[in-house]
């Protein structure tokens, strides 16, 4: 089971409390596509050091607040990973 990615709904929360759609938030960032910000907020990839700090400008969302969820984010995702591995791992 997959558990909520928070930096994802931390993304998508706050570009909503902004009043900005996908779209906005590509175009302010030079994306060709919202398709970009679709894949942050659904958790199926990560935005780059440098969006994140936009974005944060973007949402009014303090780079301490946006440092803090990424870290988070970050440390629930290398920990299922690693409990995904031992727990398939066989042992030799």
């Amino acid at each position: 089971m997959k558990q909520k990615n928070m930096l994802a709904d931390f993304l998508k929360q706050k570009r909503v409390a902004a009043g900005l759609s996908q779209r906005d938030v590509a175009d302010k960032l030079g994306y060709s596509t919202p398709q970009f910000i679709s894949n942050w907020e659904r958790g199926v990839s990560h935005p780059p050091i440098n969006a994140l700090k936009r974005l944060g400008e973007l949402y009014k969302v303090s780079a301490e607040d946006l440092f803090e969820v990424t870290l988070s984010a970050t440390i629930q995702e290398v920990t299922q990973d690693l409990r995904r591995k031992f727990a398939t791992s066989k042992a030799r």
